[in-house]
């Protein structure tokens, strides 16, 4: 049994349309990404009497919109048909599996989809501003650049210690998710009130390594943009325009984002890995007759 069979039968089933709503958030993207260049050069042109750049500015910002309302619309009609589809079979091929794992399995998919849906695009956004953040703060000043490279080797050991701590704090949370069912349906006060002190507690300390990300990250956005503006300030050959500084502060701003997200990231990914662990559990009978379940989502 192949473990990722969730998500390569969802792939199968409906891969043109993730392509698609995919293909339409990379463009979404990149006007998003386009759009502080182009602010600081219609800044730079006003000051000089030029609305050329201005007009530019407008296209980036028309084109970003116009994507966006497209693929939002497009994403949840995409979205809720994948998961209606893949709840509806994970609950018709296990009869013998208990109400409360069925119950915790179905709202675990939820989760499965909202991955999809809204932390892979996280996580795309957050490549196009680290990436084309660095692309163009070095049209302005390359030495920014290599402050912001410093910077990741420390993000990336601090995000490998985090996403191997979430991972065990969401399987502790998931593990006492499943037998939820089963301990509402016992009727016993103790017993309920335990499990959602359980509950509780894993979600508490889930929020408490969440808060150290928060400070941590934080820490080190403010140490990189105090770094990155006195360089910035001191470039030299000709003298950095106005907006110029605005293009150099906001793509700073969005490389530090893109930081942002690499924990939350490694979080997501941690219990997505334990989701599509419980849930697939079923994959044998799906190997031996797939077809089915490719004729419901199609």
């Amino acid at each position: 049994m192949k473990r990722s069979w969730v998500i390569q039968t969802i792939w199968s089933g409906h891969r043109y349309r993730l392509l698609l709503t995919y293909s339409l958030y990379a463009v979404e993207m990149l006007g998003l990404l386009l759009r502080p260049y182009f602010l600081g050069e219609a800044v730079n042109g006003l000051i000089r009497q030029s609305y050329q750049e201005l007009f530019w500015l407008i296209g980036a910002h028309l084109l970003w919109v116009v994507t966006g309302t497209i693929r939002h619309r497009y994403d949840s009609r995409t979205y809720s048909d994948i998961y209606t589809a893949l709840v509806v079979n994970l609950v018709n091929r296990n009869p013998n599996k208990s109400i409360s794992r069925l119950s915790a399995h179905s709202t675990l998919s939820r989760e499965l989809i909202d991955f999809l849906e809204f932390d892979l695009q996280y996580i795309i956004e957050a490549a196009y501003n680290i990436l084309g953040s660095l692309v163009l703060l070095f049209f302005y000043d390359a030495q920014v650049v290599l402050i912001c490279l410093s910077t990741l080797l420390p993000v990336s050991l601090f995000s490998y210690w985090y996403g191997r701590r979430m991972r065990q704090l969401n399987r502790n949370k998931h593990d006492e998710l499943e037998q939820q069912v089963e301990i509402l349906s016992s009727r016993n006060p103790l017993r309920i009130k335990q499990h959602y002190s359980q509950l509780r507690k894993w979600q508490v300390k889930i929020s408490d390594q969440e808060a150290w990300n928060f400070g941590v990250m934080e820490l080190l956005v403010l140490a990189l943009l105090t770094s990155a503006l006195l360089v910035s300030a001191r470039v030299q050959g000709a003298p950095l325009q106005a907006g110029d500084y605005i293009g150099i502060y906001t793509y700073i701003l969005k490389f530090v984002g893109g930081l942002d997200t690499i924990p939350y990231a490694v979080q997501r990914v941690a219990a997505l890995r334990d989701i599509l662990q419980r849930v697939e559990t079923q994959g044998e009978e799906l190997e031996h007759d797939p077809e089915p379940f490719l004729s419901e989502v199609a």
